[in-house]
């Protein structure tokens, strides 16, 4: 099919901690597994309290974060150049191949975050402190 739509409540939530190979131990909804897009990959995350996603890069893969709920520290940059920037309800950040970036709830409700990620490739996270700057 050529178009999709689809109601987040339709799509169900993974719990990752029941994945031994899939940090961190958070939840999602893998929105790109109902619509199946060819070129983003398009997840929700659900961050309790404290939850993060770790400081890490990707080698090819650019990456947008929207957040919908919760109050966040951001964490973005590249290897001792790194800066926090806080993120609330609205707020994108992006972060381009080899940049590494991370981001914690550090309010004291859920937080919902929409991740973007192109080109949807299998892409684990690097170290960003063993990049070298080109």
């Amino acid at each position: 099919m050529e178009y999709e739509v689809v109601h987040t409540d339709d799509v169900p939530k993974t719990d990752l901690s029941e994945i031994d190979e899939v940090p961190p131990d958070l939840q999602i909804r893998a929105l790109d597994e109902v619509l199946p897009t060819e070129h983003v990959q398009l997840k929700l995350w659900y961050f309790e309290p404290g939850e993060e996603i770790q400081y890490h890069a990707h080698a090819e893969q650019e990456e947008l974060y929207y957040v919908l709920e919760g109050e966040f520290s951001v964490k973005l940059g590249r290897s001792g150049e790194e800066e926090y920037v806080d993120a609330g309800p609205g707020t994108f950040w992006m972060a381009r191949p080899e940049i590494g970036h991370g981001h914690r709830n550090v309010g004291d409700e859920q937080g919902v975050v929409l991740a973007i990620g192109a080109p949807a490739v299998e892409d684990p996270g690097l170290d960003p402190h063993g990049l070298e700057d080109e």
